[in-house]
């Protein structure tokens, strides 16, 4: 390419004015186209050599490339056989895990004890020499003898199914039989009706009884069924019924049935819902307050017979919201008593007063369940007392006589019956119950007597008096609590608690001459074990009373301290009339002892018809008022 452009190239044309000659021009030229022929060939080696050395170079990059991949596809080899060895430890690692923290089957197993498998298991089981020291042995032979017991206990179970087996079918044929037993056992009931009611044998009637109990709420089945037992075990005299409307019983537990009403049937119901006035507040708290106290449709009605054929008829109710339990009470008598006219007959037999106070403090004013205060905040009840009248009386031993217990420490949500409780009160409150209208008739017949001023002593009560008493009852009337509060001589009972609203109060006067005693009576629902207290106020020659006369103190002692000796036979009922006599003899004897006065003239007004060892005593000048039988003296306590 050098030549060929030399060639083209124009000889440059050099115009001096001093040019040298035609021989040393042309010798110049050589010598500088040989310079250029000579440097032309040095380029054309020098660039053949560049092209040597690129070619060389371009095979030294690929051989070097080569070696870079032939390593590169080692070292990948090494690290893929590094990785599958990392991928092998990391398998037998987890290999190695799993099978140390295999649990086999057996460690679920509760084996026998050590000392239990070496004693029962055979030798060629237990190998004692053998897994005495090897714990894996002694492992497996122990399941072996495990899996021995098995196959024996499997065994047996096969026969007991069999046996089983067996047994229910000489069930299933008995069943049979008795199906078909059941309706001939119906027509003899029905053929021996008329010889149970000759032997008064009502087997019948008492199996419609239990019938009719399978729909009673379960405080009135348990008291139903601890009633029963009770009247057949420890009292004959005691007689349970059921009454009320078993259909509306039954209701009760019916799910509501679904009603489908047409359209144009709701479209009606609609035009008169907007035609009728909507009820006024006072209406619907009213009618919450009937669905409140609601009863249920079914009751347990218990008869309670006493000796002289008296009777306590015992009705017990169950209010199905509030679930506490009522009783109403009412009395019959073989005879007609004779009703005193001021003594508070109608507030000793009255359905409201008869069972009050059987227990201490239970008067059955209050509902005994605290929820139900929470009830009556939502309708506007103040007080369960203002309905007892028409429910019956809630007290404590009717809800145990149900079985309900209502614990105040700690209320529950929900209470049930219990029959063990009904169980336990059953026998205490029947002698109870029995024991109070006992008393209640006693003290009913001896107001009617004490208000014609006459105090009935009975003869086996006559040796605790003398036989002439002068001192007489003149007056014998009930009297309010609040009453009784006001008399001056009384106050210090009332401060001690032992007067409450709940006991009954009469005033007594008893006279000998020209001194009247006046005795106010408290007596207490329970008598008569606990007995009457008397405070007395004497007005003769001026008013004594306890406070300002030690002998009116010891008087009251006579009769209300000591009053264990006047309780006469048992159960006492007539406690409260030989007080009233006693209360006239020690009259008497304070009458007789007091010194007469000298100054009047005349005889004495009570003359000392009483034979006393000592007149008086001390410097407190007590009289003897304690009577001694059968000497028939007074002396001194």
């Amino acid at each position: 390419m050098s030549t060929e452009s030399n060639k083209k190239r124009k000889p440059k044309v050099i115009r001096s004015d001093g040019a040298p000659p035609e021989g040393k021009r042309n010798r110049s030229e050589i010598d500088l186209a040989s310079e250029i022929e000579e440097r032309r060939i040095q380029s054309c080696v020098h660039f053949m050599t560049l092209k040597k050395l690129n070619r060389l170079a371009h095979i030294r990059l690929k051989k070097g490339r080569d070696q870079t991949h032939e390593a590169k596809q080692k070292v990948d080899a090494y690290h893929l056989q590094l990785q599958n060895l990392l991928y092998e430890v990391m398998h037998l690692q987890k290999e190695i895990t799993k099978c140390l923290e295999f649990k086999s089957k057996h460690e679920e197993i509760e084996l026998v004890s050590m000392e239990e498998f070496y004693r029962e298991a055979p030798p060629e089981i237990s190998k004692c020499e053998i897994t005495m020291g090897d714990p894996h042995q002694q492992t497996l032979a122990r399941l072996d003898w495990e899996l021995e017991q098995r196959k024996r206990l499997a065994e047996k179970y096969k026969e007991c199914l069999a046996s089983k087996e067996k047994i229910l079918k000489e069930i299933e044929v008995k069943k049979e039989y008795l199906s078909s037993l059941q309706p001939r056992l119906s027509s003899i009931m029905q053929a021996s009706l008329p010889v149970q009611e000759y032997l008064f044998m009502p087997f019948d009637q008492a199996h419609k009884q239990y019938e009719t109990a399978r729909h009673l709420p379960p405080p009135l089945y348990v008291l139903f069924v601890q009633a029963s037992a009770y009247g057949q075990a420890c009292d004959k005299k005691l007689s349970v019924a059921i009454e009320g409307n078993v259909e509306e019983a039954k209701a009760l537990y019916k799910p509501p049935e679904d009603s489908q009403d047409d359209e144009s049937d709701s479209d009606a119901e609609e035009e008169q819902t907007t035609k009728r006035r909507r009820p006024t507040l006072g209406v619907q708290l009213d009618d919450k307050r009937k669905e409140m106290l609601k009863r249920h449709p079914l009751s347990v009605m218990l008869d309670l017979r006493c000796k002289d054929d008296s009777m306590l008829h015992l009705t017990f109710y169950y209010l199905m919201n509030l679930n506490i339990m009522t009783v109403k009470a009412r009395v019959s008598t073989a005879t007609e008593i004779v009703t005193p006219v001021s003594a508070g007959y109608v507030d000793l037999l009255s359905p409201d007063m008869i069972l009050s106070c059987l227990y201490p403090g239970d008067h059955g004013k209050k509902t005994p369940n605290p929820a139900n205060q929470y009830q009556f905040d939502k309708v506007g009840i103040l007080t369960l007392s203002d309905y007892v009248l028409e429910l019956g009386h809630p007290y404590l031993w009717v809800q145990k006589l149900g079985g309900l217990h209502f614990p105040k420490e700690q209320p529950q949500h929900t209470v049930t019956a219990d029959n063990s409780l009904s169980a336990s009160h059953m026998e205490t409150t029947m002698k109870l119950l029995r024991t109070r209208l006992q008393a209640r008739l006693a003290l009913t017949k001896q107001f009617a007597s004490l208000e014609h001023g006459i105090v009935p002593v009975s003869s086996e009560c006559q040796r605790l008096f003398p036989a002439k008493i002068v001192s007489r009852l003149v007056k014998w009337v009930a009297i309010a609590y609040e009453d009784y509060m006001e008399l001056p001589y009384t106050r210090d009972i009332v401060e001690a608690g032992l007067a409450e609203d709940t006991h009954l109060y009469y005033l007594a006067l008893i006279e000998r001459g020209t001194a009247k005693l006046q005795a106010a009576v408290v007596l207490n629902p329970g008598y008569s074990s606990i007995p009457p207290i008397f405070r007395l106020c004497l007005n003769w020659k001026g008013e004594k009373t306890s406070s300002n006369d030690d002998n009116i103190r010891a008087m009251e002692s006579e009769v209300s301290v000591c009053y264990r000796e006047l309780y006469g036979p048992r159960p006492g009922y007539q406690l409260l009339t030989n007080q009233l006599q006693r209360l006239c003899v020690v009259l008497d004897v304070y009458l007789e002892t007091e010194s007469h006065d000298t100054s009047v003239e005349g005889p004495k007004e009570f003359p000392q018809e009483k034979m006393c060892l000592r007149l008086v005593r001390g410097p407190s000048r007590m009289k003897p008022f304690k009577y001694n039988h059968p000497q028939g003296f007074f002396s001194h306590r």
